[in-house]
């Protein structure tokens, strides 16, 4: 898992020990303010965002203040083990809610550019390599590229592809989607809605009323809503999200563009301000670069390795 990500080292903790730790007794002596705001500044630079940079510092201070940080390989694997605690959740990350009758229906909502429409094709392939049937529903008809990339996407990983008119009734096609899934005996039915803008109120409107369709033919449904979002977007992707959750309560994020870069901590600040799990990442662009999100690999990679 995350083999993508594992290939380029984040370097973060190769920073914190040029400009941090450059003094050899700093950690027998106790973390000065010198040292902290070095640290401080690090973490937002890696887009962990402002709460979780003084929570990781508040952290660290204190574990060297009661001596249990003696080496900097202690620092490392404090710093892995905090970062892995806050990254973690309940359950399997992979593993999607299954009503007792019916397919599982999942909602993938986000807003455009973050990779929304790819993500809903490589999370069919994913659940296709685990022997699930899947079938695709496309929601968003407000823009016909959008149809055609995902009519596309189907054919390529061979799964039907339930579709309307560009212009159309989006909760119309969402509810014939259910429908065929139902129909058809699928385990799992993936919705594509519009690629909405989070500022367009209309449009979350339009997304509230496919929730409430999509329950009226599965209860419970949708059963999962995934949030898309780009890791490389920093505080905009979490503003995106509580506005999302005013309409619709995800129940999991699929981080995009996770390709390595320096600013990888952006799923630390999602995780810890939008409190919704993280269940997916994408780091590439093929149909097998989404991965089941591993929050104690995540940890290790943003951290980085002991030794440069």
């Amino acid at each position: 898992m995350n083999d993508r990500l594992s290939t380029k080292k984040l370097g973060l903790w190769q920073r914190i020990k040029r400009l941090a730790l450059t003094d050899v007794r700093a950690l027998a002596r106790g973390l000065n303010a010198d040292d902290l705001t070095q640290i401080e500044r690090l973490l937002v630079e890696a887009d962990f965002g402002v709460p979780a940079t003084i929570d990781l510092v508040a952290f660290l201070d204190d574990q060297v203040r009661k001596g249990k940080l003696k080496s900097e390989a202690d620092l490392h694997a404090a710093l892995v083990a905090r970062l892995t605690d806050v990254l973690a959740a309940p359950g399997d990350p992979g593993v999607l809610l299954r009503p007792q009758a019916g397919p599982s229906v999942v909602l993938v909502i986000g807003v455009n550019g973050v990779g929304k429409t790819t993500s809903v094709a490589k999370l069919a392939h994913t659940l296709q390599q685990r022997g699930q049937s899947v079938l695709l529903g496309a929601a968003d008809t407000y823009r016909a590229g959008a149809i055609a990339q995902l009519q596309v996407w189907a054919e390529r990983i061979g799964v039907p592809c339930v579709s309307g008119a560009p212009g159309g009734d989006p909760a119309a096609v969402a509810y014939d989607a259910v429908e065929a899934g139902v129909s058809r005996g699928v385990d799992v039915v993936l919705i594509d809605t519009a690629g909405r803008l989070h500022t367009q109120d209309g449009l979350m409107a339009e997304l509230g009323k496919v929730v409430r369709v999509a329950g009226k033919r599965v209860i419970g449904a949708p059963h999962e809503v995934f949030l898309v979002l780009d890791g490389s977007v920093g505080q905009n992707a979490i503003q995106q999200g509580k506005l999302f959750a005013q309409v619709v309560r995800p129940t999991g994020l699929i981080v995009t563009k996770l390709d390595g870069t320096a600013r990888g901590g952006a799923v630390v600040a999602l995780r810890r301000e939008l409190e919704v799990p993280i269940r997916f990442i994408g780091t590439g662009e093929t149909v097998d670069d989404l991965q089941v999100f591993n929050a104690a690999k995540m940890a290790e990679m943003l951290v980085g390795a002991e030794e440069s």
